[in-house]
C-alpha cells in the first residue's frame, strides 16, 4: 500500500495585475495536507484548466464569483483521482470532476465533486465537450439566443474552447449557416474543418468586411465571446428580430481603461434586437438536458472539440497567460 503524501504543491495569487497578469502575479509553494475528516476526499489531480474568466477574478471587484485572494490558492475546474476517502458516496479509485484546480491535491468533501466515467470519455473531456465549455454554448445558443432552425448563427473566438462547440451544436440544431472568426489563418482552417461553413481571420481583416464577406445576407444569432469591435460588426450585420447571447469579452480583459460601447447600438431599436448576457450558472436545469444530447452527437460523431495540453503545475500560470493571448485552439488543459 502506497504511502498518502503529507503535503502538495499549490498555486497562489501573488499578486493582482494590472493590464495583462505575468509570471509575477503568481507563485508556486508548498503547503501540508491535513487529515481527512468525516466526509472528505482526498484528489490526486490530473489535469485542469485555465478560462478566460478566471483574469476577472484576478481583480479585487465584485462580480458573479468571488475574486481571487492574494496569497491564497487559484480555484478552477480539475478531475482527479480519488486516492483516499471517508465518504461513504465516494470510493478510492473513482475519479471526480470538482472546482480545486491549480494544485496537485485537494482535500474536499464529497458534496463538492462529481464522480465521472473516465470510460465513457477521457478526464479531459469533463472540461471540455461535455464540461462547462459545451453547456456554456448549448445554454447561449437554445436559452440566451434561442435559435431556431434555419438561422444564420456567428461565432466570435470560434476556435476557442467555448466557440469551437458552439459551430458544431448550432449546425446540430439545424442552423443554415455558421460562420466565425478566429485569429489564425490555420485556425479558421480549422473551423471549416469541424462544420463551420466559413471564417474569417480577424487579425487580417477588418471584422466588419470579414463579416460581411462570410453572411453577405446577414445573420439571426451572434455568440459573443470577443466584444468589442466583434459586438459593433454583428449588430451592422444582424436582421430584423437578431439575437445575441454574450458570454465573454476577452478583448477587454486586459484593458486598464474602460471601452466604449459599440457606436451603433441605437441600430438595435429598429431592428428590434436582443442583446442577453449570461452566466453558463445561472442554467443548472439545462444540465441533463445537455449531457443527454452531447453523448448522443459525440456517438453520431458530430461534436468535437480540440485541446491545447500544457505539462506540470509549474507552466500553469504561462498556459493562462498564453490563453489569453490566443495561443491556443480549442480548450486549454494542463496535465498534473
Amino acid at each position: 500500500m502506497s504511502t498518502l503524501p503529507t503535503s502538495t504543491r499549490q498555486i497562489a495569487l501573488a499578486s493582482r495585475p494590472t493590464g495583462a497578469p505575468t509570471s509575477d502575479n503568481f507563485r508556486l509553494e508548498s503547503v501540508d495536507l491535513p487529515e481527512l475528516a468525516d466526509g472528505q476526499v482526498l484528489v490526486r489531480n490530473v489535469v485542469m484548466s485555465v478560462d478566460p474568466y478566471m483574469r476577472g477574478r484576478m481583480n479585487d471587484a465584485k462580480s458573479y464569483v468571488p475574486p481571487f485572494q492574494v496569497d491564497q490558492p487559484l480555484e478552477g475546474g480539475a478531475v482527479g483521482e480519488v486516492i483516499a476517502s471517508r465518504s461513504d458516496d465516494v470510493a478510492v479509485g473513482q475519479h471526480v470532476l470538482h472546482g480545486s484546480g491549480w494544485r496537485e491535491h485537494a482535500i474536499l468533501t464529497a458534496a463538492k465533486v462529481s464522480v465521472i466515467d473516465t470510460d465513457v470519455a477521457p478526464a479531459s473531456a469533463y472540461l471540455g465537450v461535455l464540461g462547462m465549455p459545451g453547456l456554456t454554448a448549448y445554454v447561449g445558443l437554445t436559452a440566451v439566443a434561442e435559435m431556431r432552425e434555419g438561422d444564420t448563427v456567428f461565432v466570435s473566438g470560434a476556435a476557442g474552447a467555448v466557440g469551437q462547440l458552439v459551430g458544431q451544436i448550432a449546425r446540430a440544431l439545424g442552423a443554415e449557416r455558421v460562420v466565425g472568426s478566429a485569429g489564425t489563418d490555420a485556425k479558421v482552417a480549422r473551423l471549416r474543418e469541424l462544420g463551420y461553413d466559413a471564417g474569417f481571420n480577424y487579425k487580417t481583416t477588418p471584422v466588419r468586411d470579414g463579416l460581411r464577406e462570410v453572411a453577405p445576407d446577414g445573420i439571426d444569432v451572434y455568440f459573443d465571446n470577443v466584444g468589442g469591435d466583434h459586438l459593433e460588426a454583428a449588430i451592422s450585420s444582424l436582421r430584423l428580430h437578431g439575437r445575441v447571447a454574450m458570454c465573454g469579452a476577452i478583448s477587454q480583459y486586459n484593458a486598464t481603461d474602460a471601452a466604449p460601447g459599440p457606436r451603433n447600438l441605437f441600430q438595435a431599436i429598429g431592428k428590434g434586437l436582443t442583446l442577453r448576457g449570461f452566466i453558463v450558472g445561472q442554467y443548472p436545469q439545462l444540465v441533463g438536458e445537455y449531457r443527454e444530447r452531447a453523448a448522443g452527437w459525440l456517438a453520431e460523431g458530430r461534436l468535437q472539440g480540440d485541446e491545447t495540453f500544457r505539462d506540470g503545475l509549474d507552466g500553469a500560470p504561462q498556459a493562462f497567460i498564453d490563453l489569453l493571448e490566443g495561443a491556443n485552439t480549442g480548450k486549454m488543459l494542463v496535465r498534473l
